[in-house]
């Protein structure tokens, strides 16, 4: 065990700071949705999970939050250093777990294969954690709802994210339709965050 934990690469420098930090950005990001946002973690975590991955999964995954991970990060170091960094249950259930660590966008499962909570606890749902190469402002998918139309002269906001499953516009929609079930998405790039709560519509949607 020993040996094991010199090889990790190591984790926040300053734990309670830095997670309590990634914590606030991550729920302000869900808060103000389709806005990028910074997010820097200083994590050199082994690939291909992403500094920001890594950074999220510390902050928020514990021994009571599983975490399920996409094929490409289920190798023996990103599992290890998952594992040892957070103290969450590594589980290949899609229903069971708290997060997804999405490090292949394209490929990302159906977002109703995740566990969608209840009209009485939709707080059990999974919350997506999406690593893309583009993550922008931009007219790529429109969105309105709350945290939208708060914003002063803002109807709606739109993002351009790159890559994703052809058909993730659909699933979007179903996912607002089955409200307050359905899962929640936090989509990050390099440096930056952006927030996609289930109560977020596509404009032009029903």
């Amino acid at each position: 065990m020993m040996r094991l934990a010199q090889d990790l690469a190591p984790g926040f420098a300053d734990a309670a700071l830095e997670s309590q930090a990634i914590f606030r950005a991550c729920m302000n990001a869900l808060a103000r949705p389709a806005r990028p946002q910074p997010l820097e973690t200083g994590l050199m975590p082994p690939p291909p999970l992403t500094p920001e991955l890594a950074g999220l999964a510390l902050a928020l995954a514990d021994h009571e939050a599983p975490l399920w991970l996409d094929a490409g990060l289920r190798t023996p170091a990103v599992r290890a250093y998952l594992t040892f960094h957070t103290g969450a249950r590594l589980t290949e259930d899609p229903q069971e777990a708290a997060f997804a660590l999405i490090a292949d966008a394209a490929a990302c499962p159906d977002l109703a294969h995740f566990a969608q909570g209840s009209d009485e606890y939709p707080d059990r749902s999974t919350t997506l954690l999406i690593a893309l190469e583009r993550l922008e402002p931009g007219h790529d998918l429109a969105f309105a709802g709350p945290g939208i139309k708060a914003d002063a002269g803002l109807t709606d906001l739109g993002l351009a994210l790159a890559p994703l499953p052809a058909d993730f516009r659909r699933q979007l929609a179903a996912n607002h339709a089955a409200f307050p079930r359905g899962v929640d998405i936090v989509f990050t790039a390099p440096g930056r965050i952006a927030g996609l709560p289930r109560s977020s519509q596509i404009r032009g949607e029903a």
